[in-house]
């Protein structure tokens, strides 16, 4: 009992058979090794996000200037880019749209106004209510098409009212704005009525004269006036003329510059004199007190 009771017996030979430090060891360095495989892969983590986050970063910069640069050059092609050419008529298109229904004014120039075209067609409406003989205003910024604006005018005639019977009492006044010239013609009916004097008169004074003033409102009206009054019988009223138009040049006369210049050289010679005479004449008078 004493052997088997023995603490030596009893403990010895565990100890001896005993793998505890082993075991220890084996724990302890497993636990190193663990432990060591959890931080390494903790810090691998953190690099990679870091290195992760700086490329989100870093992409997100690249994303962010390829926009602006994206964004910077459509900018800029749509600042240089050419703005696209406005849609105006043309003769063809006058000639093709036919007569106006009810406004007797085609302002393919754009240069009359609200209060002119309604002047206008009220003075048109009572003309042809009254002496069944129409009048269209027409106004182009220029011609392509035809030589000058009589040509055209004949050509709108022709076009609108292709038979004599449809254009026996209507009359077609053309303004070309860029050439500051204008055309009256008309069927036999409109031409009867208005008369030759009349129909010159309008022509050569009216239309150019006031065209060339820019004064292309004044020019449609008037010519509309002097042609309604022709037509009731009325007198005449007259029109403008070059000579009261005439604007003055800014520029000399060969008789003004010459006189000019004469004054300037007596003004220059006496300049010099007294430039030179009076210092001497203080010279002599100082040398003369001594």
């Amino acid at each position: 009992m004493e052997t088997l009771l023995s603490p030596s017996t009893l403990f010895t030979p565990s100890l001896r058979g005993s793998r505890r430090p082993s075991l220890t060891a084996s724990v302890s360095s497993r636990s190193t090794v663990v432990s060591c495989a959890l931080r390494r892969p903790q810090a691998g983590a953190v690099v990679a996000a870091s290195s992760h986050g700086d490329g989100v970063v870093g992409r997100s910069w690249m994303s962010f200037l390829h926009h602006g640069l994206a964004a910077a050059a459509l900018s800029l092609a749509i600042s240089l880019a050419p703005a696209p050419a406005p849609a105006v008529a043309s003769e063809f298109d006058v000639l093709n749209d036919g007569p106006p229904v009810d406004s007797y004014v085609v302002d393919d120039a754009g240069v009359l106004s609200r209060v002119t075209k309604s002047d206008v067609k009220q003075l048109a409406r009572d003309l042809e209510a009254r002496k069944n003989i129409r009048l269209n205003f027409i106004t182009v910024r220029k011609l392509t098409s035809k030589a000058d604006a009589f040509e055209y005018a004949d050509q709108v005639l022709e076009k609108w009212y292709p038979t004599i019977e449809e254009g026996n009492n209507k009359g077609i006044v053309v303004l070309v704005t860029s050439q500051k010239e204008g055309a009256v013609t008309g069927g036999p009916a409109f031409i009867q009525a208005v008369g030759d004097q009349i129909l010159d008169a309008t022509v050569s004074e009216n239309l150019p004269v006031l065209a060339t003033d820019e004064k292309y409102n004044e020019a449609i009206f008037s010519t509309a006036k002097r042609l309604a009054a022709a037509i009731d019988g009325l007198p005449d009223t007259g029109g403008p003329s070059f000579k009261e138009n005439k604007r003055e040049s800014n520029f000399k006369t060969k008789d003004e510059t010459e006189e000019k210049r004469g004054q300037f050289t007596l003004v220059v010679g006496g300049l010099l004199v007294i430039a030179f005479v009076v210092p001497m004449a203080q010279y002599y008078a100082y040398v003369s007190k001594k």
